[in-house]
Parts: C-alpha cells; sequence; structure tokens
C-alpha cells in the first residue's frame, strides 16, 4: 500500500519546517530537542494527565493504575474536534500540555506542526505489526517517526435495507458504476425514495470516498515543502460521480444528522447509506423502527477486483513534547490501544472500534443489535479494516472541511454536477491561500 509521504526522504524537521504556521514563531525551525525526546527512563512514582474526550475512558485508565501503581495515569475530560486541537497548541505555548493525548487521526499534522506531540518510535517495540498498514502510516505521517499509538478506526463500509432491496429487487453495488445503476433502479422502483443522499455537511465522509479512490490532499517533500492536492484526479472523480447522481435526480441532496434524514432512514425512504463501522450506534436513535432490517457489505469499489476503503473519523494516543515522562507515557499508550483487557474495556466502557487488529474480533464484540440478521457483521468489519488506504492529512484541515461545508452545500442545493466541480476547486484554493498565509512553504500538485 502506497504511502502518502515518502519515508525515505522526510524528517521530523521538515515536518515542523515552516512552523510559523499557526501561531508559532521561529523556535520550531530551530528546533534543538524534538528530534531526540526526552523524558528516557523513569523511576519512582509517575503521575500522568491524559486529555480525552471519549467516555468511560477513566474506567479503562482504572484497570492500568490498579495494576500499575507507580504509573498512574488521571483522565481529564475535554472537548472534541477543533476545540481540544487550540487548547492543546495554548497549553504548549504555556509549558503545560498533558501528558497523554487523544488525537484525531486528521488533527496530527496540526499538532505535529506546532511541536505538540512528542516521537515516540524509541519507545513502540513491535507495536507497528498490531495494526493496518494504512492505519499506522496515519500516525506517522508516512516519516520514520511516530506521533501516536493509534486507537479506534473507522472504516467506511455500505449500508443497506435488506428488506427493501429484496422487495424491490435492488443488488448490493460492488462497484461504483454499479451504485449508480443501483440508484437509478431505485428511484424508479420507489419514486418516493432514494437509495441515499450527498451530505455537504460532512467533509469527514467525502475525504474518506476521496482517500479509497486515491486522493492525496496534503503531502510534504524532504525539504518541508507541502503540497496542497484537494482538488487531485482521484477527489475530481468522486465529486464528479456524486454530483452527476444528483444533477440526475437519482440520489437525495439533503444534509445527514438532521430531522428529515433520521425520518428518511426511519421510514425507509433512503434505503442505504454510507458510513463507518460506527454507523449501527447511530441507526439505534435515528432510525429505531428498523432494527434487523439493515446488512452491511464492503464499500464499492471504483475498479472491479479491488479491495479498499477509506476511513470516516478515529483518533489515537499521543505524548506531549511537555511531558517529562515520555517513556511512562507511552508504555501506557501502548497498553491502552494494544493490551487484550484494554481492548475489550475499550469496545465494553468507551464503544469504540479498536484500530489494532487484534481487537476487531472476539466475543466482546457483540453483534450489533440493528444487525441481528448478520452474524458475521464484525467478521467482516475487521476484513474491510485491513484494507484501509492511508489518508493524507494537512496542517489546516479545519479550514478544508469549513470551505468545504460552504461551497458543496451551495453546490448540492443547486443541483448541478459543474458546481460540484468548481466547490472542490474552492476548497483547494482557499486551503492553499491559508497555508501560504500562516507561513507555510507550499505549491499545488
Amino acid at each position: 500500500m502506497k504511502m502518502s509521504i515518502n519515508r525515505r526522504q522526510i524528517s521530523r524537521r521538515s515536518i515542523l519546517a515552516g512552523a510559523a504556521a499557526l501561531g508559532l514563531t521561529g523556535t520550531l525551525a530551530a528546533c534543538g530537542g524534538s528530534d531526540d525526546d526526552s523524558g528516557g527512563s523513569d523511576s519512582g512514582p509517575v503521575k500522568l494527565t491524559y486529555w480525552s474526550w471519549a467516555p468511560n475512558m477513566e474506567k479503562v485508565a482504572a484497570i492500568w493504575n490498579k495494576k500499575n501503581p507507580d504509573i498512574t495515569v488521571t483522565v481529564s475530560k475535554q472537548a472534541s474536534g477543533g476545540e481540544i486541537v487550540s487548547k492543546l497548541i495554548t497549553a504548549k505555548k504555556a509549558g503545560n500540555a498533558p501528558d497523554l493525548i487523544q488525537v484525531e487521526y486528521q488533527s496530527l499534522p496540526t499538532l505535529v506542526s506546532n511541536d505538540v506531540l512528542a516521537d515516540i518510535t524509541k519507545y513502540a517495540g513491535d507495536t507497528k505489526s498490531q495494526f493496518a498498514e494504512g492505519l499506522w502510516g496515519m500516525v506517522t505521517l508516512g516519516t520514520d517517526a511516530l506521533y501516536a499509538i493509534p486507537q479506534d478506526a473507522g472504516p467506511l463500509m455500505f449500508y443497506y435495507r435488506e428488506d427493501l432491496f429484496k422487495k424491490h429487487g435492488l443488488s448490493v453495488p460492488k462497484t461504483w458504476t454499479e451504485f449508480a445503476e443501483t440508484a437509478r433502479a431505485a428511484r424508479k422502483a420507489v419514486p418516493d425514495a432514494y437509495l441515499t443522499t450527498f451530505s455537504s455537511n460532512d467533509p469527514g465522509l467525502f475525504a474518506g470516498l476521496a482517500q479509497q479512490a486515491g486522493g492525496k490532499w496534503w503531502t510534504v517533500g524532504s525539504g518541508g515543502k507541502w503540497t496542497v492536492g484537494i482538488d487531485d484526479a482521484a477527489t475530481k472523480q468522486v465529486a464528479e460521480f456524486w454530483g452527476g447522481l444528483v444533477q440526475e435526480g437519482v440520489i437525495d441532496n439533503q444534509p445527514m444528522y438532521t430531522p428529515a434524514w433520521n425520518n428518511a432512514l426511519n421510514k425507509g425512504t433512503h434505503l442505504a447509506w454510507v458510513s463507518a463501522v460506527w454507523a449501527p450506534g447511530v441507526l439505534v436513535s435515528s432510525a429505531p423502527d428498523t432494527k434487523g432490517k439493515w446488512r452491511m457489505a464492503p464499500l464499492p469499489q471504483w475498479k472491479s477486483g479491488e479491495n479498499v476503503t477509506g476511513s470516516w473519523g478515529g483518533s489515537s494516543t499521543g505524548v506531549s513534547t511537555d511531558s517529562k515522562h515520555a517513556e511512562a507515557a507511552a508504555k501506557f499508550a501502548t497498553w491502552l490501544n494494544t493490551d487484550p483487557e484494554a481492548l475489550a474495556a475499550l469496545v465494553k466502557e468507551v464503544a469504540i472500534y479498536p484500530a489494532a487488529t487484534k481487537g476487531q474480533s472476539g466475543d466482546v464484540l457483540t453483534t450489533p443489535e440493528f444487525f441481528s440478521n448478520q452474524a458475521d457483521f464484525y467478521t467482516t468489519a475487521g476484513q474491510i479494516a485491513a484494507t484501509t488506504a492511508a489518508a493524507a492529512w494537512g496542517p489546516n484541515v479545519n479550514t478544508a472541511y469549513t470551505t468545504f461545508q460552504d461551497a458543496f452545500g451551495k453546490a448540492s442545493k443547486a443541483k448541478k454536477e459543474a458546481q460540484f466541480d468548481s466547490a472542490l476547486a474552492t476548497v483547494q484554493a482557499k486551503t492553499f491561500a491559508d497555508m501560504k498565509k500562516q507561513g507555510f512553504e507550499v505549491t499545488e500538485a
């Protein structure tokens, strides 16, 4: 699987190059100790703080604390998304960032560029072997450094109403060409329904679809020069595909996570949903009347015979450069995300789908109640997760996502394929301009 950034050419310093961006001064460019993180061997009692937004994470930490009285971890509940990123950057500037951090994959480049995350390679051992290559690439950024341990994964899948597909003679699509054919057939069979919707308020889903197609939105060279390629050929293919279906009128153009969307799922006027492994939990509240009527299958492929998926969501556990106990912190991060007892607790208490391959099977992963007709749900999910492509995130994901919601919101409302294409160009232009303004050395693909 091809990585998004050349591992042989890029160093940690090239990730940090230009990091006057996002409020930093020239201190990172002269970063003397960042490549060789402090916090060697820890002796005596150690107290660590872990910033996490996940519910019940303190219950998992309690298991560790009971077994490791010399290394105590205290979980500090935080908000997720951009709020925790901003708070971490502020804490780093003040020199008091927490020891451990829950980090969404797309936020890693921003935090690395701001020198928030330590390189924990020397503490990782053979941890790499416990994760799919694509997931591992998200925490290394394609470099020889390691900025976090993968925690949970969000592989994309195709969810569909098995009962309605059988009733209307619809085929489960194996390719995106077949997906379009199924969308047309569904619209013809049930005129008041759609196969699914294009949601302009969910850039993370679109990013995952682009990831599957081979999109590389951000890459960085050995000299620290970034390339922004959000409008690359792979992503254009995705945008034009969905724009074409919206213009044709065979795919809805309404945003997800609204009362109207919930109603469409619950009443069966949306017959399918492209989503991630965590979708069953959403269906419980969004479509309560459809229990036992859904089934999951691999994401359609761009070419027949291919076997690759993208991801939507997921997070990791990193160690901050401010931690005085990096080795102890890395030890906990590794235990949390690879130890069988910890993985079981993450599933049971935190309700996540573990990134570690050995956590993606076993009795603790009971078949979701909405998929009582698919006993092999997690077996299939594990097979799909193993095919996750490496994502190519950059230091200003928030700018790209905000621009996406505005530009694609207008395009989907207009129902014009050409506007989907121009919306993508707008995301590219504004993301590139923002990086340049922030002080990064940057070019366009």
